[in-house]
């Protein structure tokens, strides 16, 4: 990025997508500030891949955009512009060491997802952008211009700063809401973002919680409660009138209520109308076609004829997991194998190829990794996540309608989307400060002595 003269940038939110942005744009000389409503940045981040955060994920470039559900297309600009190699090179450059593993998730080489933070804090820090802690954004706040180039003759609406929520305001002339959605709200994702696009005539899509648990309602379930099944496949239908079908092969787990897991919690992200229950299945022996299976039960039903069904079994399917498939498959546990028909067989040789299940519903955002849906990518500019009707204005990470399945997908959303933002917002000539309202150093003081709001 070349260096313009300083113009001073506010970043509302201190989540991945907020910082990546403070620190490109920092990076390029701007005066950044930036406002976190909670008492430290990167809440969601530290319990991000249950606190290892898989920041990002290599796979080949071409391939990545094939692993985004939600408008996929709109990310192509800010992807070419700052890829998942990108992210990796930035984090390294920045002294964490990244380690690479199975399904090509990228983490940290500590495994600490504070690493993460720490990196682009400090980074931050030596910069001179400005962290403001327990400071709330209200509103955006616009103002009326004559246009100029192309707007010539036109009245433009840009913004000028922000307003928090004690009434205390800072000046701008570029705002990045990077707010993120409603997905774990306990830290702080409850939807501000939205409201504020809202509040300024931009749409919305109707959002719902993604790469969340999903219930069923079989009566068994509750009995593998705990139980995790690594390379089984996950099958189930979806797409309008459930044309197509979700099937991946992965690892997934049973909870009280449903299944979970990073099969399931992708399954989720496709599934578009849970209307009416969803049958799905799981094949527990993906490598094995029906008749290698039934060979293979042949054999163990040869070498252990007097034996009970459900002992001669054990080496086929994890112990929790037989006394229910001997009722799903309608066979007594306790029945001789010699005993045992050929339709009885049969029927174990289905259910294992396509244990069934129903699902209900999804989970909540309390469990939710990201959000579906957000500020409409129609009034976004892919290239540079500027707010198409209002200037100076960008939308970053989870806030905007784009995801993608589990897997370091979506934190490289906000990566790409922020890096987007400030290359855009260096190369804009025209951002100038606002004037009508007050700085970030009246902000610092606002809360008096007591230690209220803080700049971190």
């Amino acid at each position: 990025m070349k260096k313009p003269e300083t113009k001073r940038v506010i970043i509302i939110g201190g989540g991945a997508a907020g910082m990546a942005a403070a620190v490109f744009c920092a990076e390029a000389g701007l005066d950044v500030q930036l406002f976190e409503k909670n008492e430290k940045l990167g809440k969601k981040l530290y319990i991000t891949g249950k606190g290892r955060c898989n920041f990002t994920n290599a796979c080949a470039e071409e391939d990545f955009l094939t692993h985004i559900v939600t408008n996929p297309r709109f990310l192509y600009s800010a992807f070419s512009g700052f890829s998942n190699q990108d992210t990796i090179r930035f984090f390294e450059r920045l002294g964490m060491k990244t380690k690479t593993e199975r399904g090509n998730r990228v983490f940290p080489a500590s495994d600490h997802a504070s690493d993460v933070i720490r990196a682009l804090e400090q980074r931050m820090r030596s910069l001179g952008a400005r962290v403001y802690l327990n400071a709330e954004a209200a509103e955006v706040l616009t103002r009326e211009e004559a246009g100029s180039g192309r707007q010539a003759g036109k009245t433009v609406r840009k913004v000028c700063g922000i307003r928090l929520s004690d009434g205390t305001a800072a000046e701008g002339g570029a705002v990045i809401v990077a707010a993120g959605g409603l997905s774990y709200p306990s830290t702080g994702s409850t939807g501000d973002g939205y409201r504020f696009a809202q509040m300024l005539g931009i749409p919305v899509t109707s959002c719902r919680p993604a790469l969340v648990p999903l219930l069923t309602k079989e009566a068994y379930i509750p009995e593998l409660q705990g139980l995790s099944l690594k390379n089984v496949t996950l099958s189930v239908p979806c797409g309008k009138k459930r044309r197509k079908t979700f099937s991946e092969f992965g690892e997934m787990l049973f909870t009280h209520e449903g299944i979970s897991g990073p099969l399931v919690l992708s399954a989720g992200s496709v599934i578009d109308d849970l209307s009416t229950p969803l049958p799905a299945r799981i094949d527990l022996k993906p490598a094995l076609t029906e008749e290698q299976l039934d060979a293979r039960i042949l054999r163990e039903f040869e070498a252990g004829k007097n034996k009970a069904v459900k002992n001669v079994i054990a080496s086929l399917l994890p112990a929790k997991l037989r006394p229910v498939m001997m009722r799903v498959a309608e066979i007594p546990p306790e029945k001789p194998v010699r005993d045992v028909t050929k339709e009885e067989r049969r029927r174990l040789v289905g259910c294992i190829k396509a244990f069934p299940l129903t699902i209900t519903a999804r989970g909540t955002y309390r469990e939710a990794v990201v959000t579906q849906g957000g500020v409409s990518t129609k009034a976004v500019n892919p290239k540079t996540m500027e707010a198409k009707e209002i200037g100076g204005l960008y939308f970053i990470g989870e806030v905007l309608d784009v995801d993608g399945v589990t897997g370091g997908f979506n934190l490289q959303i906000a990566w790409s989307t922020a890096h987007a933002a400030a290359e855009a917002i260096t190369a804009d000539e025209e951002t100038e400060p606002a004037e009508a309202f007050g700085t970030a150093e009246t902000i610092t003081s606002a809360k008096g002595e007591d230690g209220g709001r803080r700049q971190s």
